[in-house]
């Protein structure tokens, strides 16, 4: 028997379309016809999809052709069983580690504070603005650019656009 037959046959047993199967085992619906047709030959990458979600079927017969298509039930029964699962808390992240150091933190810090307050305000005092009277101007050099029309047409300005330093831009349309 050929790949292409126990192939088919696979997707007769699970009762659905082609395209359903390849769907199904996360395959491009182009690959199952390519495969029933004859034309490729199945990767095995392809196979252990196809074993992954049919774990009822034999090795033996997918990859040779030998033997029954189904495992025995014995087999098929303890693959198929799901076994007692631990559950435990998700581990968490870098980010939530640090968001509940600084929580933490900012409790300990708000308790000091509370605690420590002292019984008088603190009286804060102005700062005095300082002149800078050593300073220079900054070297300011103008760069005019002109633009001739060598056609001598009459040109208008459709839209000008000023990009800003800080990634922003006014457009200015006429």
């Amino acid at each position: 028997m050929t790949f292409d037959t126990r192939i088919t046959k696979v997707i007769e047993y699970s009762g659905l379309t082609a395209s359903d199967f390849a769907d199904e085992i996360e395959v491009q619906r182009s690959n199952i016809s390519h495969i029933t047709s004859g034309r490729n030959k199945p990767s095995l990458d392809f196979i252990k999809k196809i074993k992954n979600k049919f774990p009822e079927l034999s090795w033996d017969w997918l990859i040779n052709g030998e033997g029954d298509m189904l495992e025995k039930q014995e087999k098929a029964y303890e693959k198929t069983t799901p076994k007692k699962e631990i559950t435990t808390t998700p581990p968490l992240d870098l980010f939530s580690f640090a968001n509940q150091d600084i929580n933490e933190n900012l409790n300990l810090e708000k308790h000091k504070i509370s605690n420590n307050a002292p019984e008088s305000p603190i009286q804060v005092e102005p700062t005095e603005k300082k002149n800078i009277t050593h300073s220079q101007p900054l070297a300011y050099k103008e760069t005019l650019y002109t633009c001739q029309n060598t056609d001598n047409k009459k040109v208008k300005i459709k839209r000008i656009v000023i990009f800003f330093e800080d990634g922003t831009f006014e457009s200015f349309e006429g």
